[in-house]
């Protein structure tokens, strides 16, 4: 599928898209699979490895599965043909794990003719726009676009009717280390809360203290100011040049907020420089952009 084709149809909205998608298809219409609610063998069906969504509450899929057994499936899940008559989710893999919580041995489908970037974009969407991502399963879905397919986080905004800037801050969110992503995925801290601790000394101790004490965000943004604040305390004589007030540290972390890139500023009482550190010739262009708009 051509590209820009691809991030138009995307870019009219979820509602739109999943529409079309579950819409029964004409039977003349060339290539595009078969009409909705063919009733297929659920051992047919697989998950796409891919898709960015990760973690499904048991309880909830238990509570699916009973409604699925006293109306069945109300919507049909979306697929794609793979070799030997075998399927592959598109949309609705939660609806496909309770349907075999279930003991469904037939359900509905929609067959849909896409390529990989597709079924990823339409699995983005579909999860971002009902919430059903986890903030790190998003920052996931949102770099595999970047890095396998080249968009830019203007793109990606437009594609999932988000902000650049919300893209940029879930992005941020991958700079984290391990234990904080996974008390990130696991529900134990909010994306607030994790974003306040990318720029700290020690994230995966903070975090830990966020969680013991049951802190909000507000309270957790006080403790990383806190940390920076203690990062610029007075050091020995010959780093003293280089040390930074409180204001700049904050100022730095608004700009590297609003961006989603790095930004450091050194001030000196007569003038002083910005620098922004990109990683990537799309985050250079993204820069220039910026800077075109002004």
């Amino acid at each position: 599928m051509n590209d820009d084709v691809s991030k138009r149809r995307l870019g009219r909205g979820l509602a739109a898209l999943i529409g079309e998608m579950d819409q029964p298809m004409p039977v003349d219409a060339p290539n595009r699979g078969v009409s909705a609610d063919q009733m297929v063998p659920i051992e047919f069906v697989g998950r796409n490895p891919r898709n960015p969504r990760r973690f499904f509450d048991d309880g909830e899929l238990h509570e699916l599965a009973s409604s699925i057994r006293q109306h069945g499936i109300v919507q049909p899940i979306v697929v794609r043909t793979l070799a030997s008559s075998q399927f592959e989710i598109i949309a609705g893999e939660r609806r496909w794990r309770a349907a075999q919580l279930a003991g469904l041995i037939d359900i509905p489908v929609i067959v849909r003719d896409v390529d990989d970037k597709t079924a990823l974009e339409i699995a983005i969407v579909e999860n971002v726009q009902r919430s059903d991502l986890n903030p790190l399963e998003e920052a996931l879905g949102y770099e595999q676009l970047i890095a396998e397919y080249g968009y830019t986080q203007n793109d990606l905004g437009e594609i999932i009717g988000k902000s650049r800037s919300h893209v940029a801050n879930s992005l941020r969110l991958l700079k984290l280390p391990e234990p904080v992503r996974d008390l990130l995925a696991a529900g134990s801290l909010s994306a607030g809360h994790a974003r306040a601790l990318v720029p700290t000394s020690d994230p995966a101790a903070l975090a830990r203290t966020i969680v013991s004490k049951g802190m909000s965000v507000r309270d957790a943004e006080r403790l990383a100011q806190n940390d920076i604040k203690a990062q610029s305390e007075p050091r020995p004589l010959a780093h003293q040049k280089d040390q930074k007030d409180s204001d700049t540290l904050a100022l730095e972390r608004t700009l590297s907020d609003a961006l989603g890139l790095d930004v450091t500023i050194n001030h000196k009482a007569s003038g002083g420089q910005i620098r922004i550190s990109y990683k990537s010739l799309e985050q250079l262009e993204e820069i220039c952009r910026l800077l075109e708009r002004r």
